[in-house]
């Protein structure tokens, strides 16, 4: 009998020093991030649906010294989306939506040549063809400081020519969760935060979780920041009217543990809506998720994921969802442009005992990488092939310049960085974590940029040599 119970009690030990095995190499990852200014915010890890590690890393406030906790909150940024998802499937439910069902069904004073075409599925698989509000020239100028309800700012883009004829392409757009949102509020006779509180918040007792206003005041609220090559600045202004439905929540990372839990069961939505929720249409993407397999550590293995990012002024967030083993990452940071997918790649290869690496102080660089910017540095014919305007949105070009030796990048309204080698035809910056992919026609001239940051790859067109 008594070897019985060692034997049965043998699992319970190895699996508890595992945990603590891997929540060791977790800390000791992410304060390495944290130290190289790679990370400042919240983790939590979850392993086989338990709670492993969960950590604050860093400042929610410079100024006061005011520490990053567990429970500070953060925004979401695009994080929303899969929560307006949820909604609207949860309306689809209750007859109130068809997913088949126009915009112009909802929402009358949408033009009919656009709305009329457009599904309420389209809108919420990015493959509408409406035109992305935040890439309009315009945007941070003349709209991102001033407050807007739904139907006033609806028509800045919706009068606009369709990018391409609905359900044919993905293409994301904060464009159709902003429209979502508004549905939401016409079918529901409710804003948008009251129908968000009463289906999902308050049933999941997701407490520190609501919209975000910046007149609010909200008790643990980190700041926004953006990180510069000489410290941190305070995020340009944004009134949360703006994000809306695509990107207005805040959250913690304890309380998205609990949403993560609520979605292997049906208590938000039944088991055929849950399957419309999370099934990708077009280029992986479903219904405000992700499903694309992610990398474990360093190695080519990857496991199967549903995960999103967010990004919005001074905040990046990311959760990656793996339902086989019911593996859990969430990473919340308030000093924006961080890449955060690397760092969950890290943790993953951490759990299923895969070599990762730990991260590069951006002031050393590989040995393999210095070799190749002083080899670059002497061919400087090479950097002026890419030298020339790259079209990444409407109204907005990064410039590529060469001086002597080295190579710039600059963005339309935004400050001019150097750029370094990686690897042949990819360069990286040191300000933020961000890559730049040039491409090369059949003639083997460069023709284009893609930028990796924050998740997002962006590609842009070569329109001046």
């Amino acid at each position: 009998m008594r070897t019985l119970m060692l034997l049965l009690l043998f699992p319970v030990l190895f699996s508890c020093r595992s945990s603590a095995q891997d929540a060791a190499k977790i800390d000791q990852l992410l304060g390495k991030y944290y130290e190289y200014g790679q990370f400042n915010g919240t983790v939590l890890v979850a392993k086989a649906g338990k709670i492993i590690f969960k950590k604050g890393y860093g400042y929610a406030n410079f100024e006061w010294d005011i520490l990053n906790t567990t429970d500070t909150k953060f925004r979401l940024g695009s994080i929303t989306k899969q929560f307006t998802a949820m909604l609207i499937l949860q309306l689809v439910e209750k007859g109130k939506i068809r997913l088949d069902g126009k915009v112009t069904d909802y929402l009358p004073y949408y033009p009919k040549d656009n709305g009329g075409k457009i599904t309420v599925y389209q809108l919420l698989t990015h493959t509408a063809g409406v035109p992305n509000y935040t890439a309009l020239p315009e945007f941070f100028s003349r709209y991102a400081r001033n407050a807007y309800t739904p139907r006033e700012f609806i028509p800045v883009f919706a009068e606009l020519p369709l990018e391409f004829s609905p359900g044919s392409k993905y293409k994301y757009s904060n464009s159709g969760y902003f429209i979502l949102g508004a549905i939401i509020e016409a079918v529901s006779g409710k804003p948008y935060d009251e129908v968000l509180h009463e289906n999902i918040l308050r049933p999941l007792h997701m407490n520190n979780t609501g919209y975000d206003t910046a007149a609010t005041v909200i008790k643990k609220r980190a700041d926004g920041y953006m990180k510069r090559r000489n410290g941190y600045e305070h995020a340009e202004y944004l009134d949360m009217s703006l994000p809306f439905a695509a990107g207005a929540m805040y959250s913690t990372v304890e309380d998205l543990y609990l949403w993560d839990q609520a979605l292997y069961t049906e208590q938000l939505l039944n088991k055929d809506s849950k399957h419309t929720y999370f099934t990708p249409y077009l280029d992986g993407y479903a219904c405000g998720w992700v499903r694309k397999p992610i990398n474990l550590g360093k190695t080519t293995d990857t496991l199967s994921a549903i995960w999103h990012g967010g990004g919005i002024n001074g905040f990046v967030s990311l959760i990656v969802r793996i339902p086989g083993t019911k593996d859990l990452v969430v990473l919340l940071n308030n000093t924006g442009g961080t890449d955060l997918e690397d760092m969950a790649r890290g943790i993953l290869g951490i759990l299923h005992d895969k070599p990762y690496d730990l991260p590069i102080h951006p002031a050393v660089l590989p040995p393999a990488v210095q070799q190749l910017i002083t080899a670059s540095q002497a061919d400087t014919a090479a950097y002026r092939t890419y030298a020339g305007s790259y079209l990444l949105g409407p109204g907005v070009v990064m410039t590529i310049t060469v001086e002597g030796s080295r190579i710039y990048e600059q963005v339309t309204g935004q400050r001019r960085y150097e750029i370094f080698p990686q690897s042949p035809g990819k360069f990286f910056m040191r300000v933020v974590d961000a890559q730049i992919t040039f491409t090369r026609d059949e003639q083997g001239k460069v023709d284009g940029l893609v930028l990796h940051q924050g998740g997002r790859d962006v590609p842009g067109k070569r329109v001046t040599p």
